[in-house]
Formats: C-alpha cells, structure tokens, sequence
C-alpha cells in the first residue's frame, strides 16, 4: 500500500469564481427586491395623491336623504337609448332592491353606492365583479344575453351577517319588461 505523505496539498478552501457568482445572485436578488417594494411604494403614494380617472365620491350618510341613490330612484330605469340604469344601494346586510329585473340583449349600467362598509357585487354565471366602497360610485357595464335568473352574493366579508346577505338579477326579454315609460319610475321585481 502506498503511503500518505503529509506534504500533500490540499485543494483551496473556497472556489473564487463560485463565491464571486453567489455574491452576484445574492445583489441581484437583493436588487429585484427592493426595486419591487420601491414599485409598491412608488404606486400606492401615487394613486394615493391622484385617483383613477373617473371616480365618483358620494356622502355615504346621507343616500337616503335624496339624489340619485334616494328610494324612489332603486332599481332600473329605461334611458331614451333603449340602455337600463339600475341603480342599487349596499348596507349591512342587504342590497336595496333586492331583486332587479334587467332586459336580455340591451346594454345594463349598474349604479352602486354603500351605506357603511366594503361589499362585493357579482352576478353569478357572467363577468360582472366590482367592490363597493363606501364613499364612491362604483359603475359596472354589461349586456346579459339570454333571459333567465342570476344570484348576486355580497362576495366581501361585511360583518356577521355576511352570509345572508344575497340578491337576484332577473334578466326577460325586453318585450316583458315593466316599464313605466311616461312616469320613468324605476322597476324592480315586486313592481
């Protein structure tokens, strides 16, 4: 057997280029990172200090006195176009009206405002999704298709009746639909 010599050299601690590379992903990492939060900050300052375009604000404790969002103007309402505005409040644990009736085939805006807190609004079966924030008008623009009927959950957690809180959209065939063209009263399913 051959001996060991204790002469031997053993090979170098550390291998430079491989610590020089681990150095380089190590400040490339640390560079993607902050570049990200700096992005976050850059942004929520931003939009902070300059909404989005088109943002209506609404006093949220007086809906009821009055306006656009007053009881009498709940629901849908025909314009000169043929288009439907339905206009809908959101208070715990409710939306006012509860049930909406729409016609298939025309354009549908949805005018919402909340009372409180946060709640979602969505239809289900189509692509209508939106928060409703206190405090502004959240405007939602679709066409439904085909008659029939869709559930329309509070989809935002609002407070401990959260999960009652549920509404129907009832899409007929706009030869059905219950006008009231002369007094342009809004419409909903117990009209």
């Amino acid at each position: 057997m051959a001996e060991i010599s204790g002469t031997a050299k053993l090979p170098p601690s550390g291998d430079k280029h491989g610590e020089a590379g681990e150095r380089l992903w190590v400040i490339f990492v640390t560079a993607v990172i902050v570049l990200l939060v700096a992005m976050v900050v850059y942004t929520s300052v931003h939009w902070g200090f300059h909404p989005p375009s088109q943002v209506e604000t609404i006093d949220s404790t007086s809906l009821h006195k009055g306006g656009e969002f007053s009881e009498a103007n709940l629901g849908t309402v025909i314009a000169p176009d043929g288009s439907a505005l339905v206009r809908v409040v959101a208070q715990q644990y409710a939306f006012i009206p509860n049930c909406l009736v729409v016609p298939a085939g025309k354009p549908v805006t949805f005018r919402l405002a909340s009372a409180d807190v946060v709640h979602g609004f969505i239809v289900q079966g189509t692509n209508v999704n939106a928060m409703v924030v206190p405090g502004y008008v959240t405007t939602v623009r679709t066409t439904f298709r085909d008659p029939g009927e869709h559930l329309m959950p509070c989809h935002e957690f609002c407070g401990i009746g959260h999960q009652a809180m549920w509404a129907r959209v009832r899409v007929v065939e706009p030869s059905s639909f219950p006008t009231d063209a002369a007094k342009q009263k809004a419409v909903n399913c117990a009209s």
